[in-house]
């Protein structure tokens, strides 16, 4: 077990890096009340990383996000500490990788990203994170980690998908303004919809967006900096609306 994995309370690190990522800020959201956390807009899964010992449901539209977390789920130890190195001057295309894989390998190439990359970035060829980038490092960490989500599960879809049962919502969708990068981003989103939805749950839900956002009754958060690897500089104002108990009743 890594020394990071040890230490109590601040639940697993970062399985992949990703564009808006919530992990280092995870804390700071409310605890969950629930048995189930539900994430509908999973990305990297920020929120559900820090709980991980709940049961956990991953929804997503991104392709590459869902086979990412379906092998993390299913990958053995052996497997991934036998995954091989991309050549700093080739691409994923120099290996023999399966497409999972591929799309797992990617995301530690090049941070920041909505979508897996195909070779190293300058970042990574220039060996000054070592431990932040694809590699012996990377892969020893991912299997410490990976038996702890073998209870987690992953669906492909929007998240109208969603079982209607009562959990902890963690609801992080591609903001309005800053979220046209994903490969499934705020474009495509109707948010009188998605307003109208997270409303409807029954249980705990946390809505996270910007400051500026209207289609919720939005509450101040924090002005946060910017986690490593989400793609974004400096700080952001964040804004978040929060339902404690039955559906939509916001506190």
């Amino acid at each position: 077990m890594t020394r990071e994995l040890a230490v109590a309370g601040r639940g697993l690190p970062r399985f992949f890096p990703y564009f808006g990522a919530k992990r280092q800020h995870a804390a700071r959201y409310p605890e969950p009340r629930h048995p189930l956390i539900v994430e509908p807009f999973a990305g990297s899964a920020g929120y559900a990383t820090l709980h991980y010992r709940c049961d956990v449901l991953l929804i997503d539209l991104d392709p590459a996000v869902v086979a990412t977390w379906r092998y993390l789920i299913g990958a053995s130890v052996s497997e991934l500490l036998a995954l091989p190195d991309v050549p700093l001057d080739g691409t994923v295309d120099d290996v023999r990788l399966t497409p999972e894989q591929r799309c797992l390998v990617g995301w530690w190439m090049a941070h920041g990203r909505a979508k897996p990359a195909t070779k190293p970035s300058s970042w990574m060829v220039s060996g000054v994170r070592p431990l932040s980038y694809w590699g012996p490092g990377v892969r020893a960490k991912l299997a410490a980690q990976v038996p702890r989500i073998r209870h987690w599960r992953v669906v492909e879809g929007g998240y109208g998908c969603a079982p209607d049962v009562g959990a902890t919502w963690f609801v992080d969708p591609p903001y309005v303004e800053a979220g046209r990068s994903y490969t499934r981003g705020s474009a495509g989103i109707d948010y009188d919809a998605l307003a109208a939805w997270c409303r409807g749950r029954c249980g705990q839900v946390m809505v996270c967006e910007a400051a500026g956002a209207t289609w919720l009754p939005f509450q101040p958060f924090g002005s946060l900096r910017a986690s490593p690897g989400t793609g974004r500089r400096g700080r952001t104002d964040e804004v978040v609306w929060v339902s404690e108990g039955g559906r939509g009743e916001s506190t």
